[in-house]
């Protein structure tokens, strides 16, 4: 069994639960990490027994030993330019969502990472759910038919909301609905996006921050087949819950729908002290014992088992630039509140490295 360098940069919410999840896998030969919090960089390499813990990434560029770098990084803005340097620096990288800020950033990563023959995918977690995956089956197997609409909803509570907005001007569709464009597209292909119509509701982030902040932003997005979906995101849900999150989906073909409740009510634990709660609500996912809530660790294996055996990623990088590229196009259609077609101007579609 070949065993490999892991490097995780960044060791926040994401950034742990992908240190623990390295730590106790048997690929893992060491373990690496990188946090400019000096009290969070102390707690997780206890908590992992990792060989090498430093407040600059950049002092892992040059170690041979590590050979993948999960990059969970915040604020959104250092993706690209800790992303450019790993692969650069012949690293295979699995980088959080979104894969850069501007379209023309995404492009020089999909570049280097084909110069270099390496693996370079981007953390769209909601693959590795269960029922999302399910839908993708269902459609793919032909059981209900051609798909001819489809429908996500997803929610998260304005505590998370006011957490992601405060650190990066991304709109919701950037950081909410990009998990369900991914997720759709992903179950539609190799139909590609055409056209891109948004609009955006303000109220609660709005008076909050003073800033034009939306609460909830919807995108009805038609594809080359013909076929349409409509996808919406929010963050702006009374803080009922810590990190909760809903989500509802509809996929409708022409032998068969399929309806999924992802809402995490499930499990509900009512207690004298506190009443009922959903202690299993949180997205992206939380630490349960031996294992975890949530498809983040999952997703965290697969990219280990992809460097270590030499296997596909899941997400390339050119979808994740297609994701991108709607939910920019989505943010411009809001704004001038008009549809906007597909490629955007002086973006060329980037085809997928043999």
């Amino acid at each position: 069994m070949k065993q490999i360098g892991v490097a995780i940069i960044g060791t926040g919410w994401c950034g742990g639960i992908r240190a623990e999840t390295c730590a106790a896998h048997p690929l893992t030969r060491s373990l690496h990490l990188a946090e400019i919090r000096p009290e969070r960089l102390a707690e997780v390499a206890k908590a992992t027994g990792a060989q090498t813990a430093v407040s600059d990434y950049r002092e892992l560029l040059r170690r041979n030993e590590i050979e993948a770098v999960y990059i969970s990084a915040t604020p959104e803005t250092t993706h690209f330019p800790i992303a450019r340097d790993f692969l650069a620096a012949g690293k295979h990288v699995f980088l959080e969502k979104p894969i850069a800020m501007e379209l023309a950033e995404a492009d020089e990563l999909i570049a280097l990472a084909r110069k270099h023959h390496l693996k370079f995918t981007v953390g769209y977690s909601q693959r590795f759910n269960p029922k999302f995956a399910y839908v993708r089956k269902s459609i793919r197997d032909g059981t209900i038919g051609k798909p001819v609409s489809a429908l996500v909803s997803r929610h998260i509570t304005r505590g998370l909301g006011k957490k992601i907005s405060g650190r990066v001007k991304l709109s919701p569709a950037a950081m909410e609905c990009t998990h369900d464009l991914d997720f759709v597209l992903w179950c539609l292909e190799p139909a590609k996006p055409v056209r891109v119509y948004s609009q955006q509701n303000f109220g609660a982030m709005q008076q909050a921050s003073g800033q034009p902040i939306a609460d909830q932003q919807w995108l009805s997005v038609t594809m080359d087949s013909g076929l349409s979906f409509v996808v919406g995101g929010g963050w702006s849900l009374p803080p009922g819950y810590p990190n909760f999150s809903t989500t509802w989906i509809e996929m409708v073909g022409t032998e068969g729908a399929l309806m999924v409740d992802d809402s995490h009510r499930d499990v509900v634990l009512n207690t004298m002290q506190k009443g009922m709660q959903l202690p299993m609500s949180t997205m992206p996912g939380e630490r349960v014992e031996h294992t975890y809530a949530g498809p983040m660790a999952a997703e965290t294996i697969h990219f280990l088992e992809a460097v270590a055996f030499d296997r596909p990623v899941m997400v390339t990088p050119e979808h994740a630039r297609m994701v991108m590229e709607v939910y920019i196009a989505a943010d411009l259609s809001a704004e001038r509140n008009e549809p906007v077609s597909l490629p955007l101007k002086g973006s060329k579609p980037v085809r997928a490295a043999a």
